[in-house]
């Protein structure tokens, strides 16, 4: 995320050395820490300097570039003059979120003005936007037989075999689940060069949204919002592993 064409430029370069055939830039963020510098959907707000940067990306970009929006920082109506804006550039794929910055992930989304996106848009479409489970993904292809893409965030960390049960394969088992949530555990350990707490803090954000793959999990999820030490974070999380029924239907869908 940046707002500063020769930054992007210059992680386009890097980036393709890399071997990476193609680079995004996040224009959906709604965090309050990256809207206030002009970044993320805070760009949003200042459509002339959005086409500035944009000016100068696409005339000089070394790999295709991709966008993933929101509708606008304050209403949905901004979309129709940022779709506008969009089309003026040869976008490889146009990510829509269909909700304003304000909203960040609350009430739903603006599938009216999605489906303006689809029938104005010059790029490619994908839509993003509470997809979590294999009935709302069902639900939007009926709805948009002409999507060919989706972008899933939330969803694949509410129930990491998703992406799986999309396919028609199995949802998680108990194993699996010990299995993952070690490795992930591990690997933010590495990361923060073995700074256990940042770790177990990371990992209180992971079960945000994956404690909803459980049924009589309330009491233990009061915990684990509360947890201080890695100690308790550990002992909590096995205590959900161990007691706790993984919820399913014949959807194989959760929440």
């Amino acid at each position: 995320m940046t707002k500063n064409a020769d930054d992007f430029l210059w992680a386009c370069d890097v980036l393709k050395d890399m071997g990476y055939t193609e680079v995004n830039l996040n224009l959906g963020c709604p965090s309050g820490t990256v809207t206030a510098k002009g970044k993320g959907s805070g760009f949003l707000a200042h459509p002339n300097e959005l086409a500035a940067f944009f000016d100068e990306v696409f005339s000089k970009n070394p790999l295709p570039v991709s966008v993933k929006t929101r509708l606008g920082y304050e209403t949905p109506e901004e979309f129709a003059a940022l779709l506008d804006l969009y089309n003026r550039y040869p976008i490889a794929c146009l990510t829509v979120h269909p909700r304003v910055r304000k909203e960040k992930y609350r009430g739903p989304v603006h599938l009216d003005v999605f489906a303006d996106a689809l029938a104005n848009s010059r790029n490619p479409v994908c839509y993003n936007g509470d997809l979590r489970t294999v009935g709302e993904v069902r639900s939007l292809e009926d709805r948009f037989p002409e999507v060919t893409h989706v972008m899933i965030g939330r969803g694949l960390v509410a129930d990491p075999a998703l992406a799986r049960k999309l396919r028609g394969g199995k949802g998680t088992d108990r194993k699996e689940l010990i299995d993952f949530l070690a490795a992930l555990y591990q690997g933010y350990t590495d990361f923060y060069q073995g700074q256990v707490p940042t770790a177990a803090q990371r990992m209180r954000e992971v079960w945000f949204y994956l404690i909803h793959l459980f049924d009589d999990a309330e009491k233990l999820n009061k915990q684990l919002r509360r947890f201080r030490t890695p100690s308790e974070y550990e002992r909590i999380q096995a205590e959900i592993l161990a007691s706790c029924p993984i919820r399913s239907n014949v959807q194989g869908d959760l929440i």
